[in-house]
């Protein structure tokens, strides 16, 4: 199966296609639900988006493994990155010894995918290296710029659309806020075990709500009942954010709307589970089930067989 992507997407040289089975190998291991939804898309967008997923993950390691790294090496490995991705896609210097910027360069060359974007995400990753608490909305906003809506951005031009990019990109950026506004819900408790804490202060605090407060609902597994009404606005702000983003599907190149969709419905869903768990997120992960998910796969690959087939993409 990856061969007939490959061969899709023009990748003949073999050290090419090596670095983009390795890219479709992290994602598969580590995004389950993206990995799902991108089996969606026309083969040919499948391995530009296992490079983009492959990059990113590489950097997010960096910052969240637990291997006994100080905040000063990963700094530095940080750094060593983002120099060698400059060095390959602005400077033009190789980087055939490393599979993960291999592919990613490739892709960004041939997207067109421009560096202020890898930059921007790679300025918010440092964030993490040294900011635990974000004090308002603003704050938070400027980190999942770079974190989150890039990323949207990044994928817009292999997604494709049917108008201007530049008017489908702000719709595109927001589901990539929403995507993960609802993972810093749901993982409050991951977050703190690493020492943050990703909503606003000042919106908790408007419900007397303040870390000390959800350390004890983590010491204690079970949510307080002011940490619950802070939850549910943030809950409110995420499907805001969602209801934000969902004219853009239809800005999509048709074959890539289904993928879109599915994502969407997906991750919104995360939301639903949190609800119905009355937002007890301490000690639980809300998740949907592997049914409901090869479901929402289900019906968006017979769209997307559709579209594929009405639109000519392959």
């Amino acid at each position: 199966m990856i061969g007939s992507e490959l061969d899709a997407a023009g990748l003949q040289d073999p050290k090419l296609r090596a670095a983009f089975r390795e890219c479709k190998k992290i994602n598969a291991r580590y995004g389950k639900t993206f990995f799902l939804a991108t089996r969606l898309l026309a083969p040919k967008q499948r391995p530009a988006v296992h490079a983009l997923y492959g990059f990113a993950r590489r950097a997010d390691d960096i910052l969240d493994d637990f291997d006994g790294r100080g905040s000063e090496l990963r700094a530095d490995q940080l750094q060593a990155l983002s120099t060698r991705l400059f060095n390959a896609l602005v400077e033009n210097q190789p980087c055939d010894d490393d599979p993960t910027l291999t592919a990613v360069v490739h892709t960004a060359r041939k997207y067109d995918i421009g560096w202020n974007l890898f930059d921007d995400f790679l300025t918010s990753m440092r964030m993490d290296l040294t900011v635990t608490d974000y004090p308002d909305r603003a704050a938070l906003d400027r980190y999942m710029y770079g974190s989150a809506e890039v990323i949207g951005l990044q994928l817009l031009p292999i997604l494709g659309t049917v108008g201007p990019r530049e008017d489908a990109a702000p719709h595109a950026a927001a589901l990539g806020k929403a995507f993960q506004l609802t993972n810093f819900i749901r993982d409050v408790d991951e977050d703190l075990t690493r020492g943050r804490v990703y909503l606003p202060a000042d919106e908790l605090a408007a419900h007397g709500v303040d870390r000390e407060l959800l350390k004890w609902c983590q010491d204690n597994r079970r949510v307080e009942p002011r940490v619950r009404r802070a939850l549910m606005d943030q809950h409110a702000a995420a499907r805001q954010i969602y209801a934000d983003a969902q004219p853009g599907i239809a800005e999509l190149a048709p074959a890539s709307r289904p993928c879109v969709a599915a994502a969407s419905t997906l991750y919104s869903e995360i939301l639903a589970r949190i609800e119905e768990i009355d937002f007890e997120i301490f000690g639980r992960r809300a998740t949907v089930g592997k049914g409901r998910r090869l479901a929402v796969a289900g019906s968006g690959l017979v769209r997307s067989w559709n579209a594929r087939l009405r639109h000519g993409s392959n």
